[in-house]
């Protein structure tokens, strides 16, 4: 996606989209690290290559982020880069504010999310006074709803329930919440053909996932005419989760750790009997990675008395494609 969003960017610096009427979410997950964006628009792929795919920035291991309202990429990138600089999502935000890059920050929107070093989540929103009506936002604990050219409020308000009232992984969530905008003309401009948008997305990473190569990467991005993107997207989004689920029923639990929280030590341990290579990873809650090794048998032991306290992931992965997360407290 990296790749492809800077090939968007190159073609079209220049080249805002108009209002870009657009509902979306950007949410975090501080157990397992992932890291989620969904969402959808009155866009398409006749528009701009993707469609509304082009607001989402994840960068695995530390947060994501929305740009959306008369989008420019410079805007986005110049966000991209002050998250990797370690700036808060509300610092971000001020950032942008001061330093649009057309000098109007009054037509922008933003939704942010990241976890801070101790593995807080952390969420920021700014809905510019020059924005399209219906325009708002709503900024939750670990997830940020936007949206302009709506029908109303009610459609981020029903957004927000369809993930806060959804069992499941975050990607459930995600999804449930874009349902919760599936109505004729969620987006305004939508209302003529029917549907709540053209195009729509669903992205999620694992805080070791490679940026062009995301753990769930689901885009429509065009339909045909009277065809619901969201509706779409969730069949996508079944068949995606049937194969994972086979995938992973076929992958045991194999690594454990003996002692969490973790003082001075931290060991794992191996339950399956095996010499293979495992490629070790540890990562801090802002997406660091702190340990870089190989390790095979039944366990291994490494130091941790100097590292910060906080939340750590550990990632184990090997060559036959098995990999499994797991979450340390650091006391």
């Amino acid at each position: 996606m990296k790749k492809y969003l800077l090939s968007v960017i190159l073609c079209t610096f220049l080249l805002p989209l108009s209002a870009q009427d657009t509902f979306s979410i950007v949410a975090v997950d501080t157990l397992n690290g992932q890291i989620g964006s969904a969402g959808a628009s009155c866009i398409d792929n006749n528009d701009i290559a993707g469609g509304a795919i082009i607001i989402s920035d994840i960068i695995p291991g530390r947060g994501a982020i929305h740009t959306q309202s008369y989008w420019i990429p410079a805007n986005q990138l110049n966000a991209h880069n002050r998250m990797l600089l370690g700036d808060s999502p509300d610092e971000i935000i001020a950032w942008l504010e001061a330093n649009d890059a057309q000098g109007q920050p009054a037509k922008r929107q933003y939704g942010i999310v990241d976890t801070d070093s101790d593995g807080h989540p952390r969420s920021a929103a700014f809905t510019g006074a020059a924005c399209m009506d219906w325009k708002g936002h709503i900024a939750g604990v670990n997830y940020s709803i936007q949206g302009n050219i709506l029908l109303g409020q009610h459609i981020i308000d029903s957004i927000e329930a369809g993930f806060l009232h959804t069992e499941g992984t975050l990607a459930d969530k995600l999804m449930a919440a874009l349902q919760g905008a599936n109505v004729p003309g969620a987006d305004s401009r939508c209302l003529s053909e029917g549907v709540s948008s053209l195009s729509a997305f669903l992205r999620l990473a694992n805080p070791d996932d490679d940026p062009d190569s995301l753990y769930l990467d689901l885009n429509v991005a065009e339909t045909p005419f009277g065809v619901e993107p969201i509706t779409a997207l969730q069949e996508l989004y079944d068949e995606w989760k049937q194969l994972t689920g086979l995938r992973e029923k076929q992958q045991p639990v194999r690594w454990q750790l003996t002692q969490n929280p973790a003082e001075a030590n931290c060991r794992l341990i191996n339950k399956l009997p095996t010499n293979e290579a495992f490629s070790l990873v540890v990562y801090q809650a802002t997406g660091q990675a702190v340990l870089r090794t190989t390790v095979s048998g039944q366990s291994f032991s490494f130091a941790v008395a100097h590292w910060p306290a906080g939340l750590y992931l550990i990632t184990l992965s090997n060559a036959d494609g098995y990999c499994q997360t797991l979450k340390m407290m650091l006391k």
